[in-house]
């Protein structure tokens, strides 16, 4: 059972296994000194930043700080990212989020309730 917010979301480990590959890739390429297969891994490692980053914006990341307990499962997307995230440099980059101000929350979205969201996945 979890006791605090872990960060674990579907965009950092989607970003992660991307660039995990890429990483692998651009080191063939260093060890068969081969220019275009490391390269071929820095733009792998590339997409990965890129579909983390749109995960993100889909909901599928986590804002800065700590989330709410109802939405500490690895599931659960983000109702506030269509609003963006105070703080967020992926809000920003993508424009969102550009009327609010520091600390002042985003409308609220409808949640889940926490007892629908299992805690560990041996349940």
């Amino acid at each position: 059972m979890s006791l605090y917010d872990e960060g674990h979301t579907i965009a950092g480990w989607t970003g992660f296994g991307i660039a995990a590959v890429g990483s692998a890739v651009i080191g063939w390429g260093v060890c068969a000194a081969s220019l275009p297969l490391a390269a071929g891994g820095l733009a792998v490692t590339a997409v990965s930043v890129l579909v983390t980053w749109t995960l993100h914006l889909a909901g599928w990341g986590k804002p800065p700080g700590v989330r709410p307990r109802g939405q500490w499962g690895m599931r659960v997307r983000d109702p506030q990212a269509r609003a963006g995230h105070a703080g967020c440099v992926s809000c920003r980059l993508a424009g969102r989020g550009r009327g609010r101000r520091a600390g002042v929350p985003a409308p609220a979205a409808e949640t889940i309730p926490a007892e629908s969201i299992p805690l560990s996945p041996i349940e």
